[in-house]
């Protein structure tokens, strides 16, 4: 069944609708509208959204079936309680709606990154200069769950994250399909380098950066979001405003779920949990950021510092801090005041 071009059409009578929370789930588990409501997500006769032409022949209106899905999660109709699903979903579902084409790909005056310079090369992608924006490109088709995986991470923490903190992670403006390859669209952080680059780093610098990382994970924590690869390139700072954003959320789950993938070249650096395909979750951060910070103070780590770090780098997960933001405060009490900015 195609998600609807017919010239002559019948509306399939039925009444039957799904409930709220399984069209929300539907809407979050689709990578494309196509995916939505060709693969089964959707009962499309449950739902009242199938058509038939004057032959006979059962097809989707995508117009339609957009509007069918968007009276039952737009949060006027959900309902007080549900506001906060609603919202989340309701801008899903508008999103895969406008990214769609005929075949469930963007429109292709939308893909016109071929031209742009490159501007980086990560582990599954190419990213590619387009303004203030940058197109990320998945390298290989068979990374496109890790790219749909950064796309809903971003969403997520749009959604669900508190507004003051979102300079922590850049943001999402479109993602959508290009010869089988998907392509997220992401802000660019202008003025920011890596930590992989970024090598002058005295005490000071070193405080705040660890301040700010505890910071963004603890707000992607709060919105149900693992980073789950917190290593010298996924951490950007700008000294001059000391400002810290954390990109590459392709190996992003939310909390207690397993990790879809890891980065080979840092599989010692993991906590135990990841390489062992176990549940993660916001401890499993705070050890890659702890094992980051280690890293990067080297042999220079003041003592009350490296007993705060060993504290979090326990191999059980249940026997590390659980709460980033909480663990900022305990950190606060170890450095002087005139480091807590």
């Amino acid at each position: 069944m195609n998600p609807g071009y017919a010239t002559a059409e019948q509306r399939t009578r039925t009444s039957h609708r799904i409930s709220f929370e399984d069209a929300a789930a539907r809407i979050a588990a689709a990578r494309t509208f196509a995916e939505l409501i060709d693969s089964g997500l959707i009962d499309s006769r449950a739902l009242g959204i199938e058509r038939r032409t004057a032959s006979g022949t059962a097809f989707v209106n995508a117009r339609h079936a957009y509007r069918t899905l968007a009276r039952i999660v737009h949060p006027d109709a959900a309902g007080a309680a549900r506001r906060e699903p609603a919202t989340a979903a309701f801008a899903r579902l508008s999103a895969l709606y406008h990214e769609r084409g005929v075949d469930g790909h963007v429109k292709p005056e939308r893909t016109r990154w071929t031209a742009r310079p490159l501007f980086a090369e990560g582990d599954i992608a190419e990213l590619f200069e387009d303004g203030d924006l940058l197109l990320k490109i998945a390298r290989d088709p068979a990374d496109n769950d890790l790219m749909a995986a950064e796309a809903n991470a971003l969403r997520r923490l749009n959604t669900h994250g508190r507004p003051g903190f979102r300079a922590y992670a850049p943001r999402l403006t479109r993602s959508f399909s290009y010869h089988g390859r998907t392509v997220n669209v992401l802000t660019r952080q202008r003025g920011f380098r890596d930590l992989a680059t970024a090598t002058d780093r005295g005490l000071p610098d070193l405080v705040w950066i660890w301040r700010r990382l505890l910071a963004g994970l603890g707000w992607a924590h709060r919105a149900g979001v693992v980073h789950g690869a917190v290593f010298e390139e996924h951490v950007l700072i700008d000294p001059r405003v000391r400002g810290l954003v954390l990109i590459d959320w392709c190996y992003a789950t939310p909390v207690g779920a397993r990790p879809r993938a890891l980065i080979a070249r840092h599989e010692h650096r993991y906590p135990f949990e990841v390489p062992a395909g176990q549940p993660v979750t916001a401890a499993t951060d705070l050890h890659l950021a702890t094992s980051l910070m280690k890293r990067l103070f080297g042999t220079d780590m003041p003592l009350p510092l490296r007993r705060f770090a060993d504290g979090c780098l326990y191999d059980a997960p249940r026997m590390r801090p659980q709460n980033a933001w909480r663990l900022l405060a305990e950190f606060d009490e170890l450095v002087p005041p005139r480091y807590r900015i």
